[in-house]
């Protein structure tokens, strides 16, 4: 199957995108700009970067603007004045992604291909907040003999097919080059190959998983028996595709990180070349407008979840380890379904596990999931705390599952009629967020901050840490509107937002500030762009004074609401 991405000329003098094999008009126009602009360049040369300037011209207006960037790095044309005529290979975005050697990889990385997509996040022009962009780039040679990338970007936030193929199909010239070696490069959190929620993956015909970025405890594995959500074996699927048509897509329903229901979720597959045996390479990702599964039925929320956990309290502080029994039978109150219990010591000794007994006595203190987060500290630490419970969010996967999926589970502590102390506890896998997660969290940030002052706020921005989890973080501000604390966005640190407005025009962080300070916390409402989506969302943030020594500040946290 041809990328139709890309169509190569006899001497790849204009690979060019076309159009019409993109599904949004925004795309499509974006392409049509930059092929435009760049047949400027070829034809007439460096005369055109005037052009390119002038405001609310085809070439810069609004959010769209040209930009013209030299093999070197050097920005020669810009919507921005000053980034122009100096060299940006070393900028990045706020994960680190380097935007200018990204941009110009993709435009001359594979041979016969002088254009490719690139995304990072960036504000839009004259704004404050970065959003996910999605460039196209095109790299063109002036009658001058100079070679020059032109490209455009969108902040439409939403995947297009071509834009997967477009990249499984570098990810295939890179195996094919490289062989294994290529492998780092699509575990690259800052690299080219992980954007927004997508990743490139690698897979052995026989279903042993090569590359998961997303997932690396599963590579080295065999997953030709998995199922997504609705039974449909995925792995063998993806390996037929690719033998019977060398590239292909396949659909399939999966939950999207942090929500319990299933998404429809695509996956472009093609062979590559390993050494002396063929491969799959593929990238998955949530198109926009993906079918939705009905909502699961009889999910427990987290009110449920928490009186449950305080009645087995109540069991275990009466009976002890004479309730083992009770809480392993299947299909009980207490174990069902992905529903179960387990207890550790204060001091980390697993003793009971509900479904997996053989694991029973294993000292669990230094416990992390896949992405790092010492779950297991986090346990202990909450059931030590003067609350003696508490939330933890962690991936971990379902009984009889090996996929990690975002697990979040409410533990307390217990004195069992020897006179000993357990933390025992029980979870819900992808549960929903809602205000009684969000306000344990700052209510937790808040007793930290309390306690340490300014010293806190390394623990706030520890990604790994119990403040961070799926699309939730704790921010900190000061009551004349300086950011201090915000993990998701650290550019903004240090900078004043008390002018910061949403997309309905409302001046939130003033509006945070002045009714924590009125009240001493409250709910309030704001309207964003949601990570991953064009859609304006409405967003509610919990916010609380805080008090540290002489310190005052505002902490907060929120929700998208559906």
């Amino acid at each position: 199957m041809t990328n139709p991405s890309i169509l190569a000329t006899p001497g790849g003098a204009r690979a060019v995108a076309r159009e019409e094999f993109f599904e949004f008009p925004e795309t499509r126009d974006l392409v049509a700009l930059v092929n435009d602009a760049g047949d400027l360049i070829r034809d007439k040369g460096e005369r055109v970067f005037d052009e390119f300037r002038e405001p609310e011209s085809r070439w810069r207006s609004g959010e769209k603007y040209v930009f013209v960037l030299d093999l070197e790095g050097n920005m020669l044309v810009h919507s921005d004045p000053g980034m122009e005529g100096k060299n940006q290979l070393e900028l990045k975005d706020i994960d680190g992604r380097p935007i200018i050697r990204g941009l110009l990889d993709v435009a001359s990385a594979v041979p016969g291909k002088p254009e490719g997509w690139y995304h990072y996040q960036w504000p839009v022009p004259g704004g404050l907040l970065p959003r996910w962009k999605t460039s196209f780039v095109r790299r063109v040679s002036a009658p001058s003999g100079k070679d020059y990338v032109v490209g455009s970007g969108v902040y439409n936030d939403r995947m297009e097919r071509a834009f997967v193929v477009d990249a499984v199909k570098n990810a295939v010239a890179e195996v094919e080059t490289r062989g294994t070696a290529a492998f780092p490069l699509f575990r690259d959190p800052t690299g080219p190959y992980l954007a927004k929620d997508a990743y490139i993956f690698v897979l052995e015909m026989n279903g042993v998983e090569l590359v998961n970025p997303a997932h690396p405890n599963l590579e080295g594995t065999n997953l030709i028996d998995r199922k997504d959500t609705q039974g449909k074996y995925l792995i063998r699927e993806l390996i037929q595709v690719v033998r019977n048509q060398d590239s292909g897509w396949v659909d399939y329903m999966w939950p999207k990180p942090g929500e319990s229901v299933s998404t429809q979720k695509s996956a472009f597959v093609s062979k590559a070349k390993l050494g002396d045996r063929n491969v799959v390479v593929g990238c998955g990702v949530y198109l926009a407008d993906a079918p939705k599964s009905a909502r699961p039925i009889g999910k427990m929320t987290a009110p449920e979840l928490m009186r449950l956990v305080r009645e087995a309290a109540a069991v275990f502080a009466e009976k002890g380890e004479g309730a083992f029994a009770d809480f392993r039978r299947k299909s009980s109150k207490w174990f069902h379904e992905d529903t179960y219990f387990f207890a550790w010591t204060m001091d980390g000794i697993r003793a009971f596990h509900a479904p997996k007994p053989e694991i029973e006595g294993e000292n669990v203190a230094d416990l992390t999931d896949v992405i790092g987060r010492q779950f297991g500290k986090m346990i202990l630490e909450a059931g030590a705390s003067p609350a003696g419970e508490g939330w933890i969010h962690y991936m971990y996967p379902q009984p009889e599952d090996i996929f990690p999926t975002w697990k979040s589970t409410f533990v307390k502590r217990v004195t069992f009629p020897s006179g000993k102390q357990h933390i025992i506890g029980c979870g819900i896998y992808q549960m929903q967020m809602n205000e009684t997660f969000i306000e344990d969290v700052v209510s937790h940030a808040a007793a930290l901050i309390e306690q340490k002052g300014k010293d806190a706020f390394s623990q706030l921005r520890d990604k790994k840490g119990p403040f961070v989890f799926m699309d939730t973080y704790v921010f900190v501000v000061t009551v004349d509107g300086f950011e201090l604390v915000n993990p998701a966005q650290p550019s903004l640190e240090g900078r004043n937002l008390m002018e910061l407005t949403d997309l309905r025009g409302k001046t939130v962080v003033k509006d945070e500030i002045a009714t924590a300070l009125e009240e001493g916390s409250a709910w309030r409402d704001g309207y964003w762009f949601r990570p991953g989506d064009n859609k304006p969302a409405l967003k509610k943030t919990f916010v609380r004074k805080v008090r540290a020594g002489a310190d005052t500040f505002v902490i907060g946290s929120g929700i998208y609401v559906e």
